[in-house]
């Protein structure tokens, strides 16, 4: 997982409340198991709508997505954080995210901003002409025009973000503990290591 740290940029001032991950990735994109490939899939549905925000030439590599109200409800498929990883998106701010949708986002290095409705308004009209800037370690978003936005995060999903820690490389970061372990073990209790293959 790459360190996330700040993320400035273009943002989709997308806003639509109540988007299922449906939506974010339709079900006939769920046959892969590759992350490759999901960026053209997602938002299809919307996609098919001219003028649509995705496809806005204007937004195109945005880092940002600004979404409304309960985004990410509905099942549980980890393919949406993959496809919005694959188009490009680091950082999904909305008033407020489905639980799944957000440990599934932390796990792909994807991080969920939960400001209030009044802020989110903001950024949309900001997004519609300038770059947002966010910044994990202070916990803000902030604006060219001296907005000022805080929020909370979770510390252990700070950490691993900042660090670009998943599960493995959390485990790699107590490879020596781990190692001590296996050997005070192979000297106490010989019996339960399995002998060296020759």
């Amino acid at each position: 997982m790459e360190k996330l740290t700040t993320v400035e940029g273009g943002a989709y001032p997308f806003g639509m409340k109540n988007v299922d991950t449906d939506i974010v990735i339709p079900a006939h994109w769920l046959k892969t198991i590759s992350r490759n490939g999901l960026g053209k899939g997602a938002f299809e549905v919307l996609r098919k709508e001219p003028g649509n925000v995705f496809d806005d030439p204007a937004y195109a590599g945005s880092p940002i997505l600004i979404a409304g109200d309960n985004f990410g409800c509905g099942s549980s498929r980890e393919h949406a954080a993959w496809a919005l990883g694959d188009l490009g998106i680091k950082v999904v701010i909305a008033p407020s995210f489905s639980d799944i949708f957000s440990g599934n986002a932390f796990k792909n290095g994807i991080l969920t901003v939960v400001l209030p409705q009044e802020a989110v308004d903001r950024l949309l009209e900001v997004a519609k002409t300038d770059p947002i800037h966010v910044d994990l370690e202070a916990q803000t978003v902030t604006t060219q025009y001296q907005d000022r936005f805080s929020f909370e995060i979770d510390p252990f999903r700070k950490h691993c973000l900042l660090g670009g820690l998943d599960e493995i490389g959390l485990t790699l970061d107590d490879a020596d503990v781990i190692d001590g372990y296996e050997a005070k073990v192979a000297q106490d209790r010989p019996w339960i290591v399995p002998a060296a293959v020759a």
